[in-house]
């Protein structure tokens, strides 16, 4: 979904092995508040129509750092600056990390 809404530099972080609050974070950077608003708003949506309903949403309506805690992924959604600053990766180094890229359609065998 961030990156159908034209976030960049998608990652995922397991913390299965290194956190006892939450087994992923999913950290993105957004190209403004509203953008960043909008998205977080329908990731809560969707996942609340998928019966997993956001616990919190964190850091609206400035949306420099926007965070949604589904318990088990907790979704980072940042402006450039604040990611660079805040630097989850770094932080969380150890943690195993996957840069999340669009999938591979597969041909339909005829």
């Amino acid at each position: 979904m961030a990156l159908d809404r034209h976030c960049t530099d998608i990652v995922v972080l397991d913390l299965r092995r290194l956190s006892p609050v939450t087994d992923f974070f999913v950290i993105a950077t957004g190209t403004s508040d509203r953008q960043m608003t909008s998205l977080a708003m329908e990731m809560a949506d969707t996942a609340a129509q998928a019966d997993h309903p956001a616990f919190s949403i964190g850091g609206l309506p400035r949306a420099t750092w926007v965070l949604i805690d589904f318990i088990d992924v907790v979704v980072h959604l940042f402006d450039f600056q604040h990611r660079s600053y805040y630097d989850l990766e770094m932080l969380w180094g150890d943690a195993p990390k996957t840069r999340w890229k669009r999938p591979i359609p597969r041909k339909l065998s005829t």
